[in-house]
């Protein structure tokens, strides 16, 4: 069995400082992918450059310091790593990093928010359509693929407490949603949470702090895990981590055989 985790933890030497990255890590997962670490390489501490037991790849952005940012720790020496893979617009806020392995191929994306100026939304949507030309060609080489990482969408009404009033909100713009109905349109992407839990609601990631949605769990499920349907075989549960606390987000994990 082997143990993925992704986390957008809005500030890694944050949810550092509070404790709840090494919380993360007594669960002794095998790969943990970090999404908006929000920090540069000289400010980074030993623990947070080499955790006992895992070797760490960091992929920062180029133009915007402190900003955006991903990571991945990893027990297994990957066979590559890879951070730019040659769209200047995917490359110059660091928000993607790819480990491929023996077995399979990880990508750990964060992607835009869209939120604010109207170029914002503009950049994620193009944002999107890169990644998912990107990711199938990767898949005609490489068949089997994990993608995790905060997509900063929720997908249908049910990923989200108030779909209704967020009808018109960056985050499930219909714009947005047709480019998660894209993804998955021919089965070669499956969102793994609703591959086990088709129905389930109430089940979220993401809450707003500044309203104390989390205590009403007023959430949004806006983080995910992503599998090729050749890879699917191959996993064997998803759980959403909502007692780990620290960040606007929760961890989410996935277990592989």
């Amino acid at each position: 069995m082997q143990t993925i985790i992704s986390w957008n933890v809005n500030g890694l030497r944050a949810v550092h400082r509070k404790g709840h990255f090494d919380e993360v890590l007594k669960d002794s997962p095998d790969i943990l992918c970090i999404q908006e670490t929000k920090t540069l390489p000289e400010q980074l501490s030993e623990e947070l450059k080499s955790p006992d037991g895992y070797h760490s790849y960091f992929h920062f952005p180029t133009q915007k310091k402190g900003y955006s940012g991903v990571a991945i720790y990893t027990k297994v020496f990957p066979v590559k790593v890879s951070r730019d893979i040659g769209i200047k617009l995917m490359d110059q806020e660091g928000r993607l990093i790819m480990a491929e392995y023996p077995n399979f191929t990880l990508i750990n994306c964060y992607f835009p928010n869209g939120g604010g100026p109207p170029e914002r939304l503009r950049y994620k949507l193009d944002f999107y359509d890169y990644f998912l030309e990107f990711i199938n060609k990767l898949h005609a080489k490489h068949p089997s693929i994990i993608i995790c990482g905060d997509f900063n969408v929720a997908h249908k009404p049910i990923d989200l407490a108030r779909p209704k009033e967020n009808e018109t909100h960056v985050g499930f713009l219909p714009i947005e949603r047709a480019w998660m109905d894209k993804l998955v349109s021919n089965d070669k992407w499956v969102d793994v949470f609703r591959y086990f839990y088709p129905d389930k609601t109430d089940a979220y990631t993401y809450w707003d702090m500044k309203s104390f949605a989390r205590e009403r769990n007023i959430g949004w499920r806006i983080d995910y895990f992503f599998s090729s349907s050749e890879m699917l075989k191959s996993i064997k549960s998803i759980e959403i981590m909502d007692n780990i606390y620290g960040s606007d987000h929760c961890p989410i994990k996935l277990s592989t055989a």
